[in-house]
This record gives C-alpha cells, sequence and structure tokens, in this order.
C-alpha cells in the first residue's frame, strides 16, 4: 500500500498508510487534530534487496579497483578430451574431420 505524508504547520510531517487513490487532499493532524494538506513526494520505487545492491556496488568497484586473484592457476596439461558426440557413426568419419566433434 501506498504512504501519504501529511504537513502540519504547528506539529511536524507525518504518514498514512492507505489504499491507493482514497488517501485525501485534506486530513486531520493525529496529534492536534487540525486540518492538514497532503505533501507531494516522490515514490519508493526500488524493490530490490540488499543483496541486489551490495552486487551492484561490488561491479562499480571493480571497474576501478579489480579484486587480486590469489591460488595456483588452472593446469595446463594435456588431459583426454571426451567426443563430443557418442554416435558410432561418427567414430568413422576421417581424421581432418573427426576433431570437430571433440570438445
Amino acid at each position: 500500500m501506498p504512504i501519504y505524508e501529511y504537513v502540519c504547520p504547528q506539529c511536524d510531517v507525518f504518514e498514512v498508510i492507505q489504499r491507493m487513490g482514497t488517501a485525501s487532499e485534506v486530513d486531520a493532524c493525529p496529534a492536534c487534530g487540525k486540518p492538514v494538506r497532503r505533501k507531494i513526494s516522490a515514490p519508493h520505487l526500488a524493490g530490490t534487496g540488499a543483496a541486489a545492491f551490495k552486487l551492484i556496488d561490488s561491479a562499480e568497484r571493480s571497474a576501478s579497483e579489480p579484486e587480486v586473484v590469489s591460488g595456483a592457476l588452472p593446469s595446463t596439461g594435456s588431459r583426454k578430451t571426451q567426443p563430443y558426440s557418442f554416435n558410432p557413426l561418427h567414430k568413422k568419419l576421417p581424421p581432418e574431420l573427426a576433431h570437430w566433434l571433440s570438445a
């Protein structure tokens, strides 16, 4: 539900939570009871959580201050790659075409 703000000249600004479209232009101040006018304020549209803001801040920070990665590099040793296709007919292809099937 939206939050509507009202300004009382004697007391202060107060908020009222009402269904959209049901807030009146003039309401009574809960402290002094005098009529007050509704204040025009910016809506709160951000529905993202703290995790999303943390991710955005981290991405912006890494543009100018990249994180240092420590640890060993991945091995570059040769290892047997599995073929992309398990179709037995592909094994009969000539070697110059068979390398396209391996990942």
